[in-house]
């Protein structure tokens, strides 16, 4: 097939990501084909999970036997975020999460929670703009934001091992802190943050609570990235109970609009500054919301999956080797249900291929490339 000059520089850069990076070969080339995901990944003292939701694939049997065979641990996608849980100032709605909880204990399966304060003014429910918190606008706020999270982690006790506390609160095009109708009535996005992690330790004193966001290595989170260590100082220096950072590792062409559809270029030697900074301060590790955006890749499928499978296994390696690193979850294990799918779509309209299966459930070469990261990692260090 014909390339243009800036397919066949992606799929070279793509490519040279993983030159480095030594094959399996013989058995454990085998057993990587054959072990499940989270068997290889339990190898080296960490679990392999995905998200699921009532819109990616709950109710599909064969998503949810690729779910169940591959997995040790799920995450709700959207059940658990205020759009879902909180219709409006004074009720709560659970029947989502509640089917999502109650699947995954069926199957034997450990369960994250996403997100108790997804801290960005897009992504609260609309009352939230407009709430009237009263004469004392910071007690107002203050008693919503406890209410909230001491519900949600009251209701589901240790059913839910770990939770994303506080989710995308820095802007990533300054590195400030986003501001919200909370911050504003509580004086600071500093002081929300903050009495939700503290408010989670109270409440779930068994989870771990983690600050997840998505800087990544592609050019373009320089800034992002400098926010997110401001922030994570900023925990420190005040006694915030943060235990780590989740890494959502959205890798591959931008995500956002706007975003060029460029794909393989990434800084390498940034990026683990930047981990070994956070490892630095003492927090651990997590891949939180992995999948490999291949908007700016060639049509041809071998192409295009080659190439997204040597770019995710660079990663992977990279990330495997801090021993800080924990469970692991891609956004989703089928392209049939990526959320990619419906956002910032390929030039040429074909659907994208971002997760280790493709839409009719069968294995691709990203399953393959995972599969052999995790059989070659170094144990975890808790």
């Amino acid at each position: 097939m014909d390339l243009t000059r800036r397919e066949s520089l992606a799929l070279g850069l793509g490519l040279a990501a993983s030159a480095a990076c030594a094959p399996l070969a013989g058995p454990a080339r085998a057993e990587a084909r054959t072990a499940s995901l989270n068997a290889l990944a339990g190898r080296s003292g960490r679990r392999w999970g995905s998200t699921l939701g009532l819109r990616n694939g709950l109710r599909d049997a064969r998503y949810d036997e690729v779910i169940t065979s591959e997995c040790g641990l799920i995450v709700p996608e959207n059940e658990l975020k205020w759009q879902w849980t909180r219709p409006t100032p004074t009720s709560f709605n659970f029947a989502g999460a509640d089917l999502i909880v109650d699947f995954a204990e069926s199957n034997g399966l450990a369960v994250r929670g996403h997100t108790l304060l997804w801290h960005h003014p897009n992504w609260f429910p609309a009352w939230v703009a407009t709430y009237d918190f009263g004469a004392n606008p910071r007690a107002e706020a203050e008693r919503m934001i406890r209410e909230h999270v001491a519900t949600i982690c009251t209701r589901y006790g240790r059913r839910i091992h770990g939770y994303d506390v506080v989710n995308e609160a820095v802007d990533a095009h300054t590195g400030a802190m986003r501001e919200t109708a909370f911050s504003r009535a509580m004086g600071s996005a500093e002081a929300v943050l903050d009495l939700a992690f503290h408010t989670a330790r109270e409440t779930a004193p068994h989870a771990q609570l983690v600050y997840n966001d998505y800087m990544s290595w592609e050019p373009g989170n320089e800034a992002h990235r400098a926010g997110v260590l401001r922030c994570l100082e900023g925990f420190r220096r005040r006694g915030t109970p943060v235990d780590a950072l989740g890494v959502q590792s959205h890798i591959g062409s931008g995500n956002n609009p706007g975003d060029g559809p460029a794909f393989g270029p990434h800084d390498e030697a940034a990026w683990r500054r930047f981990l070994d900074e956070v490892t630095g301060m003492g927090y651990q590790l997590l891949i939180t919301e992995f999948d490999v955006h291949d908007r700016g890749l060639p049509a041809d499928i071998d192409t295009r999956d080659r190439a997204v499978a040597d770019y995710a296994k660079a990663y992977l390696d990279l990330m495997l080797s801090y021993p800080q690193l924990g469970d692991m979850l891609a956004w989703g294990m089928s392209d049939r249900y990526s959320w990619l799918q419906g956002r910032t779509p390929r030039a040429d309209g074909l659907p994208k291929r971002p997760c280790p299966y493709d839409a009719e459930f069968r294995p691709k070469p990203l399953r393959e490339a995972i599969a052999a990261s995790l059989a070659a990692a170094p144990p975890r260090r808790r």
